[in-house]
């Protein structure tokens, strides 16, 4: 979304040995470049259950209402469905699929934090034949109950369908809460129920619905759902990225990919917590990026990165 964020840390973390994934096995949850050229600006990620294997992705503001099916083992688009219904997307920033096999794509950010009085997502039936297709959507209108925000995270519980967005702020936003079933009459309100200690740029339910894993810039957390009243449980390994805004658990539930922006972007893999048969992060523990040998090389990287975006005015780059 923020060309200048992706260039800047994209110099700073060249040579710092985080190395993309290779798609060689498995049912393609080891990790994939997207090699798609159209795709340059993966801001949102989701594994399809219909077609194990398969992540869905899309752009940010500037390319019109695709989504892309892409396949966890070649990293190739499979199928690019055109939404059919929905208008000049704005700021599409998230994706995600509900209990009955429905894609849902946030069409959430606002860079300014309330220029836009509403937002939009838009849901579709996920194709059972993947091919490039037109598919009618249907479109619902979201307000804040507390006004215009930016987002750039919204999940679809996979037991209930509900769908929550978590908005975007430096110092911590709140997960909302949207009404039971979204409505194309009017507006559907969503009401914040639950603060959330990160900046973040995408969210995803584990498959059993138990966990909420939400990542930012240069980390995450991850909570107990507990019925909306979310309790904080640790922090994840989010891999360090040029502009990292993409997270989903694999279809098992036994892995956690990261998506970034930028051409031919990486999609990283991290043990989901309590897979790896170590304990995850500590609250207490300083780094928060433990898991495997690489972990004082990240965390060092991961200083210089920070310390290099506050001197060229973090705050700046929200405003743009």
């Amino acid at each position: 979304m923020r060309r200048s964020f992706a260039v800047l840390a994209g110099v700073l973390l060249a040579g710092a040995c985080v190395l993309p994934a290779s798609a060689a096995d498995g049912d393609g949850d080891q990790g994939f470049t997207i090699k798609d050229p159209r795709i340059t600006e993966s801001s949102g990620l989701a594994a399809s259950r219909l077609h194990p294997g398969i992540y869905w992705t899309h752009n940010d503001s500037g390319d019109g209402p695709y989504i892309y099916a892409v396949d966890g083992r070649t990293g190739k688009t499979v199928a690019r469905i055109t939404l059919r219904g929905v208008g000049s997307p704005r700021d599409v920033e998230a994706i995600s699929i509900g209990p009955h096999n429905e894609i849902y794509v946030g069409d959430i950010g606002d860079n300014y934090g309330g220029r836009w009085p509403y937002v939009w997502i838009y849901r579709v039936p996920e194709p059972k034949v993947l091919k490039d297709q037109t598919i009618t959507a249907t479109q619902y209108v979201v307000k804040y109950a507390n006004g215009p925000r930016d987002a750039e995270s919204l999940v679809v519980q996979p037991k209930t369908g509900r769908v929550y967005i978590i908005d975007k702020k430096e110092d911590g936003g709140h997960l909302y809460e949207g009404p039971a079933a979204l409505s194309t009459s009017g507006a559907n309100i969503f009401r914040p129920i639950a603060s959330v200690d990160l900046w973040a740029t995408d969210a995803a339910f584990s498959p059993d619905g138990r966990q909420l894993a939400v990542r930012g810039y240069f980390g995450g957390i991850y909570y107990d759902w507990n019925g909306g009243r979310i309790k904080r449980k640790g922090r994840l390994d989010v891999p360090l990225q040029g502009q990292g805004e993409g997270v989903t658990y694999s279809v098992d539930g036994t892995k956690l990919l990261y998506g970034s922006e930028g051409a031919d972007s990486a999609v990283e893999v991290r043990d989901a917590p309590g897979q790896s048969g170590k304990p995850p992060s500590a609250e207490g523990r300083s780094g928060g990026t433990g898991g495997d040998g690489t972990s004082s090389l990240k965390l060092g990287a991961a200083v210089v990165a920070l310390g290099a975006v506050a001197l060229f005015g973090l705050r700046r780059l929200r405003r743009r």
